[in-house]
């Protein structure tokens, strides 16, 4: 398995708020995603001039916010095997993915709290 992307990524229910935060620091919009799931709305991508990605995902069902890794990987399956291997349980629930025409992902999180937002673009 090759990690293609690894970058900081946020939930929040002030989406809007979050994503000027950014912007004033130096980050642009790169893209943007509607996703039509229960548990993310939306999600853009930004970087600075440095290079730096940030996600910033639309999550009304967060109760604050959350920080988590984003890592998009060229093989889902063996991503998955790997963290669950290590502990890692998908918070959408065992079998419930976020699924796209475009990708697959799953939120993993640990036991003592760290959370992988395990991500496959589909080509």
């Amino acid at each position: 398995m090759k990690i293609t992307a690894f970058n900081p990524a946020i939930l929040t229910r002030q989406y809007d708020d979050v994503i000027k935060l950014f912007e004033e620091l130096g980050f642009s919009k790169r893209h943007r995603n509607d996703v039509t799931n229960a548990q993310i709305e939306s999600n853009i991508r930004m970087k600075d001039e440095n290079g730096f990605y940030i996600d910033i995902n639309n999550a009304d069902f967060v109760p604050q916010d959350a920080t988590l890794i984003r890592m998009n990987v060229d093989n889902f399956d063996e991503g998955f095997k790997i963290l669950t291997e290590h502990g890692f349980t998908n918070a959408l629930g065992e079998g419930n993915f976020i699924e796209t025409p475009f990708l697959k992902g799953a939120h993993m999180t640990s036991k003592t709290g760290m959370s992988i937002m395990l991500m496959h673009h589909k080509k």
